[in-house]
This record gives structure tokens, C-alpha cells and sequence, in this order.
């Protein structure tokens, strides 16, 4: 994520120039400038000494930032590795079977199937806070957010007081938008304005405060199928689960920004002090949804341990599972929130104009009329780094080299999916089964009949005392076997590797 630029926002000052290094650097500037002021000529030994140091910086920027664009990646990994771990020890260890004892109530196998599904439900939605989290989108209206934590309590004394209502469900009312640092919406304070003016309702959650369906709003062409999730009534209605920012002509052709800039502060001037439209300033009480998440999970956790139901090995394992959630949203938030300071940014980038400025006047006179598309392959490739290594350092947003945060959040959805699809069955219910054969090679009888044949196992050879003698001769000679087929190849048939082993 880079900086604000501070030059291009509200009033120009010169003070906004302390947020460069021109102010640090211009004494020595003027010294060496001064020095060479008696001979204008451009020396060519000045291109690869400076070209390689500008090279140097600009290869240490790119690769910072591609570093970045990996860390993100791998705590991405560490919250589907987690959440997987998290997701089978509670389906798989919290028992089914609750008796009145201690702290336990008496429930039945459905209602201790719903309680386990609904909170591994609540597990899928932290991914996709965290996903809505790093893109500035505050609160939890979205169509794919809002269907997996609308059960969840919303006010501290179960009564519908809005004094009462707890941090997750607080919406900013304000906000139309979800805060995006990267996006520039001129109209969207004057529309809130003319909003005002006509005396219509007021905003809840970045809709209007009245009760509609959640599946409404601009939907995007991929990557969301709200069918996988519950339907859900919503009072503000939902947001899309992707709300990329609209390409402009200013994304294309960068250089118009300053003339809508100056147009802007000359309107600003013209306009009577009174009719200006400014944006009311208030405070922000959006919680951090991800952590509210981890929050609840937390206190399940506590539940479980507190009415005895799962084993304190099992209670470390939860903690250790969580806390690698939280640890992950940490980092990502740290990798999110750190900018590139504007100062760094700044003068790099006024060092590469600069020497692409210059460049033509050292090589023109060795190399004529090549000069032209030289300069121009050197621009293209130093600016080209540049600009990479500014679009992948925050790479969680909606670029088309940004991570896919929506599919990493599918993902996880399909493997919580596919874990509780689980039916946790005995395991005598498939283990004597015609089908299973735990003997081969050295034994190809199936567990049903080597079962029938009583205790008194016997290897098919028959070449020792039944019983556990025969098992142990058995799986000596399944390794032997094995042992034979994997480093031999097709050297050996299968044949003729049991004869041999039992030669």
C-alpha cells in the first residue's frame, strides 16, 4: 500500500513539501549544481554509474514488495490450514451424546449436530471478514458475510435497545460506500448531500433503513454464488460480496488527474462558502469483525471445557488453533497497514524521471538515431519495475495481480463443506467389510473371512503356530513383498515375488 500524497489533497502549501526530501537535500543540490554550472555538456561515464545504482533501488523495491506479495500468501495458507484443524477437532471430538450433569444440559444428536455445524459456520466466515477487513469494506452487510453470523446475539441484555447493541453489529451510518483509501468519489459526498436536502432516510449499513431481501445491489459476474449460502431478511439491505472500484478514464490515462485537480480547487474557489457540500465528520465505531468472530469461537471453546466435554489436550489444541487465526489476521493487518513511506516513494521516482530525462543527451552522440527507441525501451523497463513493485504490495485488493481473496475463501467453504459431511461412524461399522483386505499382499483374504476363520489366524501357507505368530509372519511378509515391488520395479512379477519370499 503506498502513502497518501499530500501534495494533491485539500489546500497546496509549501509545508506540504516536508513530506519529501526536498527540503532535506536542496542545500547539497544547489552546492553540486553550482559546481557544474560552468560546462553544461553531459559526460556518458555518468549512465552506468548512475544507471546501475538507480537499478539497484529499483530491483530492492520490486523485490520488498514481491516479498510482501508472498507473506500475504502464506497467511492466507496458515488461515485455510487453521481453519481445517479448527473445523474437524470440533466436529470430530465436541461428543454428540449431552446428559444433565455439572454444567451440561440434556440435548438431543440434532440439536448437538446444529450447534456443531453453526459454529463451524461462524468458522467460514472469518475468512471472508478478513477478506472484507483488508479491503477497508467495514462491518458485516454483505451478501456473503451477514447469511453465516446473523444468529448471533446483537444486543447486551437481549433487548432491542440501540444503547445495547454490541460492536459487531454497529454500522457506520454515514458511510454509503465501504472505505476504500484507494478510491476517489467526487460525487459521492455531494450525493449524500442532495440526500439530505430532500429529506430522505437516512443511511444504515450503506443502504436505506428499510426492510428488503439480502440478495440485492450490484452483483459481480464470478466468484459468488449466493446459493451456497442461507437467505437471510437483512433491515439495511446487503452490500455485493465484490465491489471492485469502476475503471475511469484517470486509470488510463494517469496525467488527466492533475488537470481534474486543478479544476476541482478552482470550482472550490468559485463556489459561495455557504453551498459548499463538505463531508460531516463523526466517529467510527466499526468493529473488527474477524476478531469479533475469533471472539465467539473462543467462548464456545470455553463452554466446551467448562461443561466437560472435551479433553484438556483437545481444549490446547482449540486455543492453539485460534491463536493461530488471530496471530495470521495481526500480520495481515501490520502487512495492509504499512505503507510505503511517500518520502522513499517520491524520490525514487523522481530520480528514474530524472534520469530518463537526462539519457538521451549522454547517448545521442554514440549511437544517433537509435536514441529514440533506446530511451524508449528504458522507460518502458524502469518504470514498468517501478509501478509492478507499487501494484503488488498490497495484494489484497481488487487488481487483476492481487490475490484471488474470494477463492481462497470459496476453498475453505468447500473443505469446512466436506468436513462435516463427515458422519463420524463407528469404526466397526466398515472396518469387517468384504471389502477391506489389511493382509495384502502377503494375504489377500478379506477381513470378513480372515475374522470367520476364528482367533487362531493362520498365514495361507500354514507354515506357522495359528495365532499371533501366523499375523506377525504375515505383515513381515507384506513389507518383504512391498520392499520387492517398489525398488525392483517390473523386474519381479507378483508371482514370483511371494514365491521367492516364501522360498
Amino acid at each position: 500500500m503506498v502513502a497518501h500524497n499530500p501534495l494533491f489533497s485539500g489546500r497546496f502549501t509549501l509545508k506540504k513539501f516536508q513530506a519529501t526530501v526536498l527540503n532535506d537535500i536542496w542545500p547539497e543540490v544547489l552546492f553540486f549544481t553550482a559546481l557544474e554550472v560552468k560546462d553544461l555538456g553531459f559526460n556518458s561515464v555518468l549512465l552506468p554509474v548512475l544507471g546501475t545504482a538507480l537499478s539497484l533501488v529499483i530491483s530492492f523495491r520490486t523485490s520488498s514488495a514481491y516479498e510482501r506479495y508472498q507473506d500475504g500468501r502464506k497467511m492466507w495458507t496458515n488461515i485455510a490450514a487453521a481453519s481445517r484443524s479448527l473445523g474437524r477437532t470440533i466436529w470430530i471430538h465436541v461428543p454428540l451424546n449431552r446428559e444433565d450433569k455439572g454444567l451440561q444440559r440434556k440435548q438431543t444428536t440434532l440439536e448437538s449436530i446444529i450447534e456443531k455445524k453453526s459454529f463451524i459456520n461462524l468458522l467460514q466466515a472469518f475468512p471472508v471478514a478478513v477478506k472484507h477487513f483488508l479491503r477497508g469494506e467495514q462491518g458485516v452487510y454483505y451478501e456473503d458475510l451477514y447469511p453465516l453470523v446473523s444468529f448471533l446475539p446483537r444486543y447486551a441484555n437481549g433487548i432491542n435497545d440501540p444503547t445495547d447493541r454490541l460492536p459487531l453489529w454497529h454500522s457506520d451510518d454515514n458511510e454509503q460506500e465501504p472505505i476504500r483509501s484507494h478510491v476517489d468519489n467526487p460525487s459521492h459526498d455531494q450525493e449524500k448531500c442532495h440526500r439530505h436536502e430532500r429529506g430522505e432516510p437516512t443511511l444504515v449499513g450503506g443502504e436505506p433503513d428499510s426492510l428488503s431481501s439480502s440478495r440485492v445491489g450490484k452483483k459481480c459476474e464470478d466468484s459468488f454464488y449466493p446459493e451456497a449460502l442461507p437467505d437471510v431478511e437483512s433491515q439495511p439491505p446487503l452490500k455485493p460480496a465484490k465491489n471492485p472500484p469502476e475503471n475511469t478514464i484517470y486509470d488510463f490515462i494517469p496525467l488527466l488527474r492533475l488537470f481534474r485537480w486543478a479544476i476541482r480547487a478552482i470550482l472550490r474557489r468559485a463556489a459561495p462558502r455557504e453551498s459548499r457540500c463538505r463531508k460531516a465528520r463523526h466517529v467510527c465505531v466499526d468493529s473488527n469483525v474477524p476478531l469479533e468472530i475469533i471472539l465467539f469461537l473462543d467462548n464456545y471453546t470455553a463452554f466446551l471445557a467448562r461443561s466437560d466435554l472435551i479433553q484438556p489436550p483437545i481444549v490446547a489444541a482449540l486455543g492453539n488453533h485460534l491463536a493461530t487465526l488471530e496471530d495470521t489476521l495481526s500480520k495481515l493487518e501490520s502487512t495492509c497497514n504499512t505503507p510505503l513511506p511517500f518520502a522513499y516513494q517520491a524520490h525514487l521516482r523522481m530520480s528514474l524521471w530524472m534520469f530518463l530525462l537526462f539519457l538521451p543527451f549522454q547517448v545521442v552522440t554514440p549511437i544517433g538515431w537509435v536514441t529514440i527507441p533506446g530511451t524508449a525501451f528504458a522507460s518502458f523497463l524502469l518504470l514498468g519495475f517501478l509501478e509492478i513493485g507499487q501494484e503488488i504490495e498490497n495484494p489484497f485488493d481488487y487488481e487483476l495481480n492481487d490475490l484471488d481473496l474470494d477463492c481462497f475463501c470459496e476453498d475453505i467453504q468447500r473443505q469446512l463443506h466436506e468436513i462435516t459431511a463427515h458422519t463420524n461412524p463407528d469404526p466397526s461399522e466398515f472396518i469387517f467389510s468384504p471389502s477391506n483386505q489389511p493382509f495384502v499382499p502377503a494375504d489377500e483374504r478379506n477381513a470378513t473371512q480372515i475374522v470367520a476363520s476364528g482367533e487362531n489366524y493362520q498365514t495361507p501357507e500354514a507354515d506357522a503356530d495359528p495365532g499371533m505368530n501366523s499375523v506377525r509372519r504375515t505383515l513381515v511378509r507384506s513389507w518383504k513383498a512391498v520392499n520387492t515391488y517398489t525398488r525392483d520395479g517390473n523386474r519381479y512379477s507378483r508371482e514370483k515375488a511371494l514365491s521367492n519370499l516364501s522360498g
